[in-house]
């Protein structure tokens, strides 16, 4: 049910007002900022007002509850933009291999990896994997995130992959966290496959694409372009299959190697490229030169040990730079906002303003949700993230903390014990 909120005395209240992706420095260091006392109103789910508690209107906060920031700062609710919400098992193994040295590819090549949580998908009932998807969830709520994006992709086959967006549905319905289904059925090669690339990529656009298009639930389509994993040709086929069946569009490109995966995603017209740390500079120049949002996920890069992407070179060239968490069993089992916002401001070089820029309006942008969500606008959803601190510069100096005071989804509290020094 839609709630009618009044927040008042905001000290800070950050917009990052817009309706569309934020290129460049400039853009992205706009964060809309009000010094308060400032207040947000939300009628039936939605923002009414925002701006300073002088021009709040009392007709407009009739029958509202009343949420007193008392001196905090209010930002967008954060949007999670790259997840691998749904999946079984785990890999705390691998994950000591390669403290030790082993490399991700390696890990993959005898067995592990991605493959591994394959197992473990296909094997586990649709309750238990929902189950741990609904913990993770919470816990993002926790952390100040109202939208995540959640992919298939551990499936890779018929059944698994629908029952994978079956689950994403139900905690739809069941949780109040927005959730944006993307079908992954190109994230490896299963082993009934190994070697025959080209006949899965035709298994999945003749078998499992028009059922994942029967099922409705999915709203985007993805791929694991790499080397070693699916080449362009592959990747052309298998997009193209799912943009003509009415599915929007996004890579994995550039992460391992070099591959070019930046400027076929901008040729194609994807929502986002995503991790993007071997990136070129002519991949750069491709996004800058496009709609496509680059999509940093800075807590894989420090999983996995690699040089972070280059998000300080992609902004000051002009691309839209999205940051998300990329949770998954594997490379990065961590869904911290905090570490993302350490980490893209301490090792990125980026400011405290574009990483949140990066994780409100442009992670919306990197959904296409750019127009319906992450900022504080009037009509859009009643999403809001309140810090316990009056500034949002908190965020950046009191580090690797969860500073969430409380979430609000569509104008519901959700409001947290403090727990931080």
């Amino acid at each position: 049910m839609s709630k009618n909120l009044f927040v008042k005395n905001i000290a800070q209240l950050v917009t990052c007002s817009g309706r569309e992706a934020k290129r460049g420095a400039e853009a992205m260091n706009d964060i809309g900022l009000i010094e308060g006392p400032a207040a947000v109103v939300i009628r039936e789910g939605k923002i009414a007002y925002a701006g300073l508690m002088d021009g709040v209107d009392p007709e407009l906060t009739k029958g509202c509850d009343v949420y007193d920031a008392a001196g905090c700062c209010v930002l967008p609710g954060f949007v999670d933009s790259h997840t691998h919400l749904v999946f079984g098992g785990f890999r705390e193994d691998e994950f000591q291999w390669r403290l030790r040295g082993d490399s991700y590819m390696s890990i993959m090549e005898r067995g592990g990896g991605i493959n591994n949580t394959m197992k473990a998908t296909r094997g586990e009932s649709k309750e238990q994997l929902k189950e741990s998807a609904r913990a993770h969830l919470d816990a993002m709520l926790a952390q100040g995130v109202t939208t995540v994006e959640a992919k298939s992709g551990y499936g890779m086959e018929l059944e698994a992959e629908l029952k994978q967006l079956e689950v994403v549905a139900e905690l739809q319905q069941e949780h109040p966290m927005t959730i944006f289904p993307t079908y992954m059925g190109a994230h490896s090669t299963p082993p009934e496959y190994a070697g025959r690339e080209d006949e899965f990529i035709d298994y999945l656009n003749r078998e499992v694409l028009p059922a994942v298009m029967k099922q409705g639930i999915a709203r985007c389509c993805d791929i694991f372009t790499e080397k070693g994993v699916f080449d362009h040709a592959q990747t052309r086929r298998y997009l193209a299959a799912a943009k003509e069946a009415g599915l929007k569009l996004k890579m994995h490109a550039d992460e391992i190697v070099s591959f070019a995966g930046a400027e076929l995603a901008a040729e194609l017209g994807c929502l986002s490229a995503d991790h993007l740390l071997q990136i070129s500079d002519k991949g750069i120049e491709a996004l800058a030169n496009s709609q496509t949002v680059a999509t940093l996920l800075p807590a894989t890069a420090f999983s996995l040990k690699e040089p972070f992407a280059p998000g300080r070179k992609m902004i000051d060239n002009g691309c839209a730079v999205a940051l998300a968490s990329d949770l998954n069993p594997g490379s990065c089992f961590s869904c911290s906002m905090p570490l993302l916002i350490a980490l893209a401001t301490i090792y990125m070089n980026m400011t405290v303003e574009e990483a949140i820029t990066a994780l409100t309006i442009n992670g919306a942008a990197a959904l296409g949700l750019a127009d319906q969500t992450g900022s504080i606008d009037e009509g859009k959803p009643g999403d809001l993230c309140i810090i316990r601190y009056p500034s949002y510069k908190f965020l950046s100096y009191h580090f690797a903390m969860n500073l969430v005071r409380a979430t609000v989804k569509d104008g519901h509290v959700y409001a947290w014990p403090r727990t931080e020094l």
